[in-house]
């Protein structure tokens, strides 16, 4: 989630701070170093402009939350730098599925949701109706989206009676900007809100400060365990979407909506959990979050980035004490050094995990540890932009 576009001033202002390392990108300074310090080098005009030279929007993939996810960080680094050829490159994603009618997608799953996040963005870009139409077909979905008895969203209407933590992310962020943008908060507010919290009642494991993968209502799934009915490991991207959901929602509820003090918990909750589980040496999380010592487990980057991300938003907004802005700049260094520039000049994240289903811990940790997947890509520009420009990494540490 992330870093909240609304925040437009903040970025605005952010854009300044950006420094002469920035300015030249990071494709412009050869022989960058694997473990950059922080503020050396504009780390995500790096990726960015990686990325669009590996792929034009036609080749970039299809319709699906690894993309819009990656493009939102996109969004983000055009806010600050204003470079329209990074906006011009997202609406020519989009636009291969968007036109005057809107889109045409039954949205049977939240997954699909996720690239919806950037309707209202484009439509406040652009003006163009199409972007408001296709917000609005997203938008009629959600009332008649099956849900729990106690009104969580399924993961997908394939799923009866699931609750997966990283589905919060995949649509409620959506659910809250629509509401913010199109005047229709009443709904919207409460449905995001509420949702976050059912997940997070569900899934937590309060002994440990995690949440645990997903929920079943009925326990029939294999998975499914004792009277919570969860799965029974923690898997740290999971963690990290429900994290990034809890700030984005936090970003666009007034301060007078009786949820925002449950969310404020809820990330009280996972920044005492990430603190706690945090590898010493590396700064970063493992796959499963608790299990470091598992001669299988691994370091796994973008669940690192986005509970940096969290960690540091947090503290900025008041919601934690500064005494975790320590954590977060470790955790900042530590995912900064799976960065690097390669032979052929192009920047590189890597040991980001590919997409996971519920498993066991042998399924978590032979879960392929990818370079540049878009998992990782999209959550260390969400990040990046939380601390890369305003000497945050330098305040916090």
């Amino acid at each position: 989630m992330s870093q909240n576009p609304l925040r437009a001033a903040r970025l605005s202002r952010r854009t300044v701070l950006a420094g002469t390392a920035g300015a030249l990108g990071a494709l412009a300074i050869p022989g960058v170093a694997a473990a950059a310090t922080p503020g050396s080098v504009d780390w995500s005009r790096a990726v960015v402009d990686s990325t669009m030279k590996r792929y034009t929007p036609a080749t970039l993939g299809g319709w699906g939350y690894t993309r819009g996810l990656y493009l939102y960080g996109q969004y983000l680094v055009y806010r600050r730098t204003g470079e329209r050829r990074y906006l011009d490159y997202i609406l020519a994603w989009y636009d291969r599925f968007v036109t005057e009618s809107g889109i045409s997608n039954g949205f049977t799953n939240l997954d699909a949701m996720r690239s919806g996040q950037m309707f209202p963005l484009l439509y406040t870009e652009t003006g163009q109706a199409k972007y408001k139409t296709a917000a609005d077909q997203l938008r009629r979905r959600f009332p008649s989206y099956p849900r729990t008895s106690d009104g969580g969203m399924f993961h997908a209407t394939s799923r009866a009676g699931q609750l997966w933590a990283d589905g919060v992310y995949m649509a409620q962020p959506f659910l809250a900007l629509y509401g913010k943008t199109f005047g229709d908060s009443g709904y919207c507010y409460e449905e995001a809100a509420k949702n976050v919290v059912v997940y997070f009642d569900r899934l937590k494991e309060p002994a440990k400060g995690l949440l645990y993968h997903a929920y079943d209502e009925d326990g029939s799934e294999s998975w499914a365990s004792g009277d919570g009915r969860h799965s029974k490991y923690h898997w740290a991207r999971a963690i990290g979407w429900l994290g990034m959901a809890s700030i984005d929602l936090l970003e666009i509820l007034p301060d007078g909506h009786p949820r925002r003090r449950r969310l404020v918990d809820v990330v009280k909750f996972l920044a005492a959990g990430y603190t706690r589980w945090q590898d010493r040496a590396s700064g970063r999380w493992f796959q499963v979050v608790d299990r470091g010592g598992d001669k299988d487990n691994w370091l796994e980057t973008s669940a690192s980035a986005m509970y940096t991300f969290l960690l540091s938003r947090a503290v900025e907004r008041g919601y934690i004490g500064t005494e975790y802005g320590p954590v977060a700049a470790k955790g900042y260094r530590g995912v900064l050094s799976q960065v690097s520039t390669g032979s052929d000049g192009l920047a590189d994240i890597a040991n980001i995990s590919e997409g996971t289903n519920v498993g066991d811990t042998a399924y978590y940790y032979g879960r392929k540890r990818n370079t540049n997947d878009f998992h990782g890509l999209g959550a260390f520009l969400i990040m990046n932009e939380q601390l890369g420009f305003s000497g945050r990494c330098r305040v916090l540490t």
